[in-house]
Protein backbone atom coordinates (compact mmCIF):
# COMPACT_ATOMS: atom_id res chain seq x y z
CA UNK A 1 0.00 0.00 0.00
CA UNK A 2 1.23 3.51 -0.78
CA UNK A 3 0.93 6.76 1.12
CA UNK A 4 2.39 10.16 0.37
CA UNK A 5 6.00 10.53 1.53
CA UNK A 6 5.70 12.80 4.56
CA UNK A 7 7.45 13.00 7.90
CA UNK A 8 5.45 14.86 10.53
CA UNK A 9 6.67 18.43 10.87
CA UNK A 10 8.00 18.56 7.30
CA UNK A 11 6.69 19.14 3.81
CA UNK A 12 5.18 16.54 1.50
CA UNK A 13 7.99 15.31 -0.75
CA UNK A 14 8.02 15.31 -4.51
CA UNK A 15 9.62 12.84 -6.89
CA UNK A 16 12.43 13.79 -9.29
CA UNK A 17 9.77 14.38 -11.97
CA UNK A 18 7.82 16.79 -9.74
CA UNK A 19 4.96 14.43 -8.89
CA UNK A 20 3.93 13.70 -5.34
CA UNK A 21 6.36 11.12 -3.96
CA UNK A 22 4.81 7.86 -2.75
CA UNK A 23 6.11 5.81 0.17
CA UNK A 24 5.58 2.14 0.95
CA UNK A 25 6.95 -0.77 2.96
CA UNK A 26 9.23 -0.13 5.95
CA UNK A 27 9.64 3.61 5.28
CA UNK A 28 5.85 4.01 5.28
CA UNK A 29 5.70 2.24 8.62
CA UNK A 30 8.35 4.52 10.14
CA UNK A 31 6.46 7.62 9.01
CA UNK A 32 3.18 6.31 10.42
CA UNK A 33 4.78 5.32 13.74
CA UNK A 34 6.44 8.73 14.18
CA UNK A 35 3.18 10.50 13.27
CA UNK A 36 1.31 8.47 15.91
CA UNK A 37 3.88 9.23 18.61
CA UNK A 38 3.97 12.97 17.95
CA UNK A 39 0.22 13.51 17.40
CA UNK A 40 -1.64 14.94 20.39
CA UNK A 41 -4.78 13.09 21.52
CA UNK A 42 -7.57 14.79 23.41
CA UNK A 43 -6.59 15.27 27.01
CA UNK A 44 -9.35 15.19 29.63
CA UNK A 45 -9.59 18.03 32.11
CA UNK A 46 -8.00 17.63 35.53
CA UNK A 47 -7.99 19.78 38.65
CA UNK A 48 -5.28 22.14 37.37
CA UNK A 49 -5.85 22.31 33.61
CA UNK A 50 -8.68 22.49 31.10
CA UNK A 51 -9.21 19.72 28.55
CA UNK A 52 -7.35 20.03 25.24
CA UNK A 53 -8.52 19.43 21.70
CA UNK A 54 -6.99 16.55 19.74
CA UNK A 55 -4.86 17.08 16.63
CA UNK A 56 -7.15 14.68 14.69
CA UNK A 57 -10.69 15.77 15.56
CA UNK A 58 -12.30 12.68 14.02
CA UNK A 59 -9.99 10.36 16.00
CA UNK A 60 -9.62 12.06 19.40
CA UNK A 61 -7.94 9.04 21.01
CA UNK A 62 -5.22 8.76 18.33
CA UNK A 63 -1.66 9.62 19.28
CA UNK A 64 0.80 9.63 22.16
CA UNK A 65 1.37 13.39 22.43
CA UNK A 66 5.11 13.16 23.11
CA UNK A 67 5.72 16.75 22.00
CA UNK A 68 3.43 18.14 24.71
CA UNK A 69 5.38 16.23 27.36
CA UNK A 70 8.59 18.19 26.81
CA UNK A 71 9.13 20.64 29.64
CA UNK A 72 7.25 18.46 32.10
CA UNK A 73 8.96 16.23 34.61
CA UNK A 74 10.17 13.30 32.49
CA UNK A 75 9.56 9.78 33.76
CA UNK A 76 11.46 7.55 31.31
CA UNK A 77 9.57 4.40 32.34
CA UNK A 78 6.25 6.15 31.70
CA UNK A 79 7.50 7.28 28.27
CA UNK A 80 8.68 3.74 27.43
CA UNK A 81 5.29 2.28 28.33
CA UNK A 82 3.45 4.95 26.34
CA UNK A 83 5.68 4.48 23.28
CA UNK A 84 5.44 0.69 23.42
CA UNK A 85 1.65 0.76 23.74
CA UNK A 86 1.27 3.18 20.84
CA UNK A 87 3.83 1.35 18.66
CA UNK A 88 1.95 -1.92 19.03
CA UNK A 89 -1.19 -0.21 17.68
CA UNK A 90 0.52 0.26 14.31
CA UNK A 91 0.08 -2.61 11.83
CA UNK A 92 3.69 -2.27 10.70
CA UNK A 93 5.12 -3.18 14.13
CA UNK A 94 5.37 -6.90 14.89
CA UNK A 95 4.36 -7.94 18.39
CA UNK A 96 7.04 -10.63 18.55
CA UNK A 97 9.77 -9.92 19.26
CA UNK A 98 8.58 -6.98 21.31
CA UNK A 99 10.01 -3.61 20.24
CA UNK A 100 13.03 -2.34 22.19
CA UNK A 101 12.78 1.29 23.23
CA UNK A 102 15.82 3.29 24.30
CA UNK A 103 15.41 6.76 25.78
CA UNK A 104 18.12 9.24 26.75
CA UNK A 105 17.75 12.66 28.28
CA UNK A 106 19.27 15.37 26.09
CA UNK A 107 19.47 19.13 26.44
CA UNK A 108 15.88 20.34 26.14
CA UNK A 109 14.21 16.96 25.67
CA UNK A 110 14.54 13.25 25.05
CA UNK A 111 16.31 11.20 22.37
CA UNK A 112 14.33 8.11 21.39
CA UNK A 113 15.28 4.97 19.48
CA UNK A 114 12.81 2.20 18.69
CA UNK A 115 14.07 -1.13 17.34
CA UNK A 116 11.28 -3.32 16.03
CA UNK A 117 10.50 -5.95 13.45
CA UNK A 118 8.55 -4.77 10.42
CA UNK A 119 5.41 -6.91 10.43
CA UNK A 120 5.03 -6.80 6.64
CA UNK A 121 8.55 -7.69 5.54
CA UNK A 122 9.79 -9.43 8.70
CA UNK A 123 12.98 -7.34 8.63
CA UNK A 124 14.46 -5.36 11.53
CA UNK A 125 13.75 -1.63 11.52
CA UNK A 126 14.91 1.27 13.65
CA UNK A 127 13.24 4.62 14.15
CA UNK A 128 15.34 7.27 15.92
CA UNK A 129 14.23 10.81 16.71
CA UNK A 130 14.53 13.58 19.28
CA UNK A 131 11.62 15.18 21.10
CA UNK A 132 12.64 18.73 21.98
CA UNK A 133 11.12 22.16 22.40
Amino acid sequence: MYDLYHYIGGDISTSPTGDLRPVSDTERGKQRLLRRLMTNPAMPANDNEASTSPDYIFHPEYGAGLGKKVGQSINLNEWKSLILGQALLEDCVATSPEPVITLNLIDGGVSCSIQYTDAVSGTPATLSFDVTR
